[in-house]
């Protein structure tokens, strides 16, 4: 390995063994950070050049924090670490046999062990052509999207001489009743109706509507039913509509239709599924469960040993079930596959299997409003909303944006005020990509 030259420039020194990871998500930096300044050669490919805390998303999507507050750039996370470099490209195949990991630029990066941490998109089940009409909350240019029509709306709303008109604009439909569509509905509510209140003269709150759509028999379906009754009812004092058991058949510019309604929108905001990242495919092995590279116990590809999947990409079993899509798993599973190649590559000791430690699922439904499910026990209401905002905030990468987000959201909390409410000028143009998907 003397004098290998890698595609950056950088030259592999004698003896290192060398770990690429694609993917700089919460799976991705974590494994990242456990081999930090070792002996091992460490090379981290995003085709972005920040990572994002998604849980935060929604807050951008609807004008509470702006992009900068939950994100930031990779080499300023990992700079410290004199072993990692940092590479902006998009993988485009793995060639498992020769052991390189192929770019779109036509280079390749060689590796001795891989981590494949390239996370999840949102599925359209067979639609996408509403993916342009109805953008998810995986990336900034999708949250920044949602916030313009959002805005856009209710100026043109404000505009508007026809009363049909005005209602459709004020009208928000999400789809999807899980964590992020709950989330969303609720901040909507809570923005839509403030803007009315002190904003806006031409607007009344009994002209806004936000509708919840849900195919499923109820809102929320990981959590117990008590939560989600409750959810339900403080949803429903927010103001919004929760439909479920109502499929949705089709969705336009500014329409959707689910079951025999047929419902005038001015913004709609997709949250009802997703599948994982191309990487199946790259490896030529049959994605499971919505594409998800089915592993080991110590998260390894079945079949590839020196290949590694964690996040939302892996399909991880536990106690015979999957583990679930979450932020936390696939923390704890970076965390895992970085200590696991450490003590391999440079003690040559083997590690237990993965386990899963569960901290709590969680949402937030409004202000002052949030709901725990630990398992054993549950929380709901104020405390749980504190503890929601502990817990995000001690999550975020760095002390600066932990400070940050704090400020805004005891200055928000007092005030109400929301400080992202920019409307860029060039909205016409703001289109979303077919093929955005976060990396987790």
């Amino acid at each position: 390995m003397a004098g290998e030259t890698f595609p950056n420039g950088t030259v592999n020194e004698a003896g290192h063994s060398r770990v690429v990871i694609v993917g700089a998500g919460f799976a991705g930096l974590a494994a990242a950070r456990e081999l930090g300044n070792t002996e091992i050669d460490v090379t981290v490919i995003d085709r972005r050049n920040h990572n994002l805390f998604q849980p935060l998303l929604y807050q951008v999507a609807t004008a509470a924090l702006s992009p900068a507050d939950v994100s930031e750039p990779i080499r300023r996370t990992l700079g410290r670490y004199r072993n990692i470099k940092v590479m902006l490209a998009e993988v485009t195949g793995i060639d498992a046999a020769a052991k390189d990991v192929k770019l779109d630029y036509g280079s390749s990066v060689p590796y001795d062990r891989l981590v494949i941490a390239t996370g999840s998109e949102y599925n359209y089940f067979g639609h996408e052509d509403w993916r342009a009409w109805a953008p998810g909350l995986k990336t900034i240019h999708e949250a920044r999207l949602i916030r313009q029509r959002l805005l856009l709306a209710f100026e043109k709303a404000e505009l508007s001489q026809d009363p049909e008109e005005k209602k459709a604009l004020l009208t928000s439909v999400i789809i999807g009743g899980g964590p992020t569509g709950v989330e969303m509905a609720g901040a909507i509510s809570e923005l839509g109706r403030f803007m009315i209140t002190r904003d806006f003269r031409k607007l009344e709150p009994d002209n806004m509507r936000v509708i919840l759509i849900e195919a499923g028999p109820k809102i929320l379906a990981a959590f117990p039913d008590n939560l989600v009754q409750y959810a339900m009812k403080v949803l429903e004092k927010e103001g919004v509509e929760v439909r479920t058991n109502l499929p949705v058949a089709s969705v336009t510019k500014d329409e959707v239709i689910a079951g025999s309604e047929r419902i005038r929108t001015g913004c709609i905001i997709w949250g009802a599924g997703v599948k994982a990242s191309p990487a199946a495919r790259w490896l030529g092995v049959e994605g499971k469960a919505g594409g998800r590279i089915p592993v080991e116990p110590d998260l390894s590809v079945t079949g590839l040993p020196d290949i590694f999947a964690i996040g939302d990409t892996a399909l991880g079993l536990e106690d015979g079930k999957p583990l679930p899509a979450l932020a936390q798993v696939a923390k704890q599973q970076g965390e895992y596959v970085g200590k696991a190649l450490r003590l391999r590559l440079l003690e040559d000791k083997p590690s237990g299997p993965f386990r899963f430690h569960n901290r709590g699922n969680t949402a937030v439904i409004g202000r002052n409003t949030a709901i725990f499910d630990f398992g054993r026990w549950t929380l709901k209401g104020r405390f749980a909303w504190f503890l929601w905002a502990l817990v995000h905030v001690y999550l975020l990468v760095n002390f600066e944006k932990r400070l940050l987000v704090s400020i805004q959201w005891i200055w928000r909390y007092l005030t109400r005020q929301r400080g992202a409410r920019l409307i860029d000028e060039n909205a016409a143009s703001f289109v979303p990509s077919s093929t955005q998907r976060t990396e987790t």
